[in-house]
């Protein structure tokens, strides 16, 4: 998502983009700008088509075009592609970090934790030190992975919301079809229902709230390998009829269920992208949300949201503010937008990145 938000803000401002990605079997591009590499297909718990790095087929493509710099997206696999070919072509290699590796290792099968986190960041920081700049989406990220041995320079750029895929959502639209109530508020999160989200926590403790409170509802938008036991745990507290499963959403849809809610609710531990909280804030959202990397750059605490420690009985209180307070809600909200539409919109973000580009060309000379 974030590579086609660049590309669409790029091609608008008169620069061409050429994306080399895996192969998806089922898949079919309209963009003629988009080639993909044969991979193989596998599912560790979702889909992960693995790119395989070498074709004749795509050698001979790159060869011919006259590129300015290349931007890659992973450190593994195509990365070693993108490596390869920006010291042959003598143009700037720039790495965006999208992840905190450490978090993920539950997705590696038979290894133990600690080795597959130490093996993956390694890889890494490696691929970060061969490239010539390297991007974080959110400040915060930066300090963790110098810790871990980058030594590049970091500049921290984020993936904007598209303002006119967000423009004039339709909050009334969602609760209507899902017979939320005027008077009801709604927590909402958007998120992959998956382990490395904090998924239990936070379903735990809005469990607690919805039991407290008649006017509550909680929606989750989104799907993952954790569904069916969320749908068991709400059936088994008797909260069928105020927990709602969407599903993942329809992209053009997504606006409106931002717009449909009162309160996103989040505890993620692994962001460094922070996309749905940028989207939440940008439709309108006071954020309550546990302090982790990524989300403390975004979030203000107290001015367009409550950060919480990692601890129930705190994130619970911190919704509870917001439930009891409409007109803290309502401030919060503001200040959301606000900060949303000053920083971090598509065109502002694309502009950061090509100075960024700009300068590394300037400094391969």
């Amino acid at each position: 998502m974030s590579i086609e938000t660049l590309r669409k803000e790029f091609e608008s401002l008169g620069h061409e983009v050429f994306i080399f990605a895996p192969k998806y079997s089922d898949y079919q591009d309209t963009n003629k700008k988009v080639f993909r590499y044969p991979s193989i297909d596998i599912e560790i718990k979702f889909r992960l088509p693995l790119g395989i790095p070498y074709s004749g087929k795509m050698d001979k493509i790159i060869k011919n075009l006259d590129l300015d710099v290349i931007h890659s997206h992973h450190p593994n696999l195509l990365g070693s592609a993108a490596l390869r070919w920006a010291k042959k072509k003598n143009i700037p290699l720039i790495f965006t970090w999208h992840t905190l590796y450490d978090q993920y290792t539950n997705f590696v099968p038979f290894l133990p934790a600690k080795f597959s986190a130490n093996w993956i960041i390694g890889k890494a920081v490696k691929y970060a030190n061969q490239s010539d700049m390297v991007i974080v989406p959110t400040e915060s990220v930066a300090p963790i992975i110098q810790t871990w041995g980058v030594e590049k320079e970091i500049i921290s750029v984020a993936t904007g919301v598209t303002e006119e895929e967000f423009s004039n959502p339709d909050k009334n639209k969602i609760r209507e079809k899902y017979g939320i109530k005027k008077d009801e508020i709604l927590l909402l999160l958007v998120s992959r229902l998956t382990e490395e989200k904090n998924i239990h926590f936070i379903f735990s403790a809005l469990a607690d709230i919805l039991k407290e409170n008649v006017k509550t509802k909680f929606m989750l938008v989104g799907d993952g390998y954790l569904l069916s036991e969320l749908k068991s745990k709400a059936k088994m507290a008797g909260l069928e009829d105020k927990i709602i499963f969407v599903g993942v959403a329809k992209r053009e849809d997504i606006k409106n269920y931002y717009a449909a809610g009162d309160v996103f609710v989040y505890a993620s531990r692994s962001e460094t992208q922070g996309m749905i909280i940028t989207e939440a804030m940008y439709v309108g959202l006071p954020i309550v949300a546990v302090r982790a990397t990524g989300i403390e750059s975004l979030v203000e605490n107290g001015k367009n949201g409550i950060l919480t420690s990692e601890d129930k009985t705190e994130f619970i209180s911190a919704i509870k503010e917001l439930i009891e307070n409409k007109s803290l809600r309502e401030k919060m909200a503001e200040e959301s937008t606000k900060i949303a539409k000053e920083r971090y919109t598509a065109k502002i973000c694309a502009k950061k990145m090509l100075e960024v580009y700009s300068q590394s060309i300037k400094n391969k000379k």
